[in-house]
């Protein structure tokens, strides 16, 4: 029959004719009863997190020793005892050692249920300051140790006037505290002194053995690997000066039976009777003369070089 409508066409039109049942709202008690569980929650949490279920109980303390490691230990031990192992207040832990210089930085953690772990970062001395009849320890970043004793074996930084701070501010210490902080610590205990000089620069004087001229305080990592190599050379014997202001041409000076140098400095001038010089301050390279035992080699401007 025409415009009769098909049995699919009668149910659609049935289903949109049909009232659409309305989205139901949470009640209130059901949104009561879920904000006193997450109030629940959160009181059984900070509870348990503070409770003696989870005190502190074992404290280990590492990385620290020598004059104030006890009484870092117990200021830690003190601190931490306060604390959980789910609540643990760093802050008050760096608080508890401010007072001690040695302690540079702490690193936490802890175990469940009972153990705190802290690793004491210490500071390392690398020179030393004299102030008012005592000397000082001074850390590589100029920091002052001011209530530790300075090892003997530290060289003693010179200083204009009295540091105000906590730490150094001079330049020419602060430059001369880098050198230290950049020699190998076996070397470091032989020197006898550092000063900034007008000719040379940086200039480091090994005890009972030969000054070691720097220059600038630029790439003193090199400028030590060319002085050691230079001091570990038997041609070498006897100099008394090694200046690696270029450290790819170090030379010494002041060789037993050399000629004279000519350059002014301000450390003692060589002895007289060089065989052969390098151009500056009739400085001797290495490998000439009486450095030839260890195999010398001149480069392309006439300087002689150590080959190791």
């Amino acid at each position: 029959m025409i415009g009769a409508r098909s049995p699919l066409g009668l149910r659609r039109a049935r289903a949109l004719s049909l009232p659409r049942p309305a989205l139901r709202r949470p009640r209130l008690r059901t949104l009561l009863l879920l904000a006193l569980l997450a109030v629940v929650l959160a009181a059984g949490w900070f509870w348990v997190r503070d409770s003696s279920l989870v005190a502190v109980r074992h404290i280990e303390v590492t990385g620290i020793d020598g004059a104030q490691a006890g009484s870092v230990r117990g200021a830690l031990d003190e601190a931490g005892r306060s604390m959980t192992t789910l609540h643990v207040r760093r802050s008050a832990l760096e608080t508890a050692v401010a007072p001690y210089s040695i302690v540079k930085e702490i690193e936490v953690s802890s175990s469940f249920p009972h153990t705190l772990r802290i690793h004491v970062v210490t500071n390392v001395a690398v020179a030393a300051i004299e102030r008012d009849g005592r000397r000082i320890p001074v850390t590589s970043d100029g920091t002052l140790l001011r209530d530790l004793p300075a090892a003997k074996d530290l060289a003693t930084v010179p200083l204009r006037n009295a540091p105000g701070g906590r730490r150094l501010t001079e330049p020419d210490a602060l430059a001369a505290v880098a050198a230290l902080a950049a020699a190998p610590a076996s070397m470091r205990s032989r020197i006898a002194s550092v000063a900034t000089t007008k000719s040379q620069g940086l200039t480091v004087q090994i005890a009972n053995g030969p000054a070691i001229w720097l220059g600038d305080r630029e790439r003193l990592g090199a400028k030590w690997a060319a002085a050691i190599a230079v001091l570990a050379d038997p041609g070498s014997a006897g100099a008394t000066y090694v200046d690696v202001v270029a450290p790819e041409r170090p030379a010494v000076g002041g060789l037993p039976g050399g000629a004279p140098a000519t350059g002014e400095s301000d450390v003692p001038t060589p002895p007289a009777g060089t065989a052969a010089t390098d151009g500056s301050s009739g400085a001797t390279a290495p490998g000439t003369a009486a450095g030839t035992a260890a195999g010398g080699s001149t480069d392309a401007s006439g300087s002689t070089q150590t080959t190791p």
